[in-house]
């Protein structure tokens, strides 16, 4: 007996960023996809494009409307894009990592023996028509948001990251007095990045609409020599890694609160 195809189960497999799950599970072989002036045929063609599309980011739906009748479904989704590293191609506009944007498209999906067979796609303007959800919480759009954010953050780009910060953040680290304020952690991470700069390695996310827990490493390389460099004497080109726990608290989807907390030791990396 054929599975009906479940609209919500597709929704919950696309945003979980697994795209061969979501091509052998709810496409059928003999698919076309038409977006724009791109067409793909079959699920190699499929996976080809997406993998062109979500290299560096992630992309997250969320269903304004859909209905079915007979084998066509019709559905309103504000897509939300966010950028975890540098997309000049992208096409909805040049990305940098920490960057999100979000696109209505509307989407006709043909099915065939319960699989999708054809996909027509049609947007409009990007963040034209469209809703926009807090930046950071529990949805899956959110938990990408973050990991842009993390991005943004490995990448130095002050006015990226910390536009996920509430104007009266603060910031706890281990053995440092408590830093206040969104400026006060841009001019605390200012002049170390330009001795030091640090790469977030994300391995466990938890988040709701309240507070974010990740469990990360965080790895520092020197770019200078940083002798007196706080978690350890750096000389130029080295690095050191320690797994760290993060707690945030939220406002309005911002960064109000960090609090950090080793987990581990030291290590440097490569010797």
């Amino acid at each position: 007996m054929t599975r009906q195809f479940s609209y919500p189960d597709y929704i919950e497999v696309f945003n979980s960023g697994d795209d061969d799950a979501l091509v052998d599970r709810f496409y059928h072989e003999d698919l076309t996809f038409t977006g724009g002036t791109r067409r793909h045929h079959g699920k190699d063609g499929l996976r080809e494009f997406l993998a062109w599309a979500h290299d560096g980011v992630r992309e997250v739906m969320r269903v304004q409307h859909y209905a079915r009748e007979g084998d066509i479904l019709f559905a309103d989704v504000d897509m939300d894009f966010h950028a975890t590293r540098e997309r000049p191609d992208f096409p909805f506009g040049h990305l940098f990592p920490g960057d999100s944007v979000t696109v209505k498209f509307h989407v006709t999906y043909t099915l065939r023996d319960e699989k999708i067979a054809a996909l027509h796609s049609m947007t409009w303007p990007p963040e034209y028509g469209v809703t926009k959800a807090p930046r950071l919480g529990g949805h899956p759009s959110q938990k990408a948001a973050y990991l842009a954010y993390t991005a943004a953050f490995s990448n130095a780009d002050h006015k990226r990251f910390s536009a996920f910060y509430t104007d009266d953040v603060t910031l706890k680290l281990n053995a440092l007095p408590l830093i206040e304020g969104k400026q006060g952690i841009i001019d605390f991470y200012q002049p170390m990045f330009e001795r030091v700069r640090e790469q977030l390695t994300i391995h466990k996310l938890l988040a709701d609409d309240e507070a974010i827990f990740v469990d990360s490493t965080s790895r520092f390389t020197a770019q200078v020599d940083a002798a007196d460099f706080v978690v350890a004497p750096l000389a130029k080109g080295e690095a050191v890694e320690v797994r760290v726990f993060v707690y945030y608290t939220l406002r309005d989807g911002l960064i109000s609160s960090i609090r950090v907390a080793r987990a581990g030791e030291v290590q440097k990396v490569g010797g």
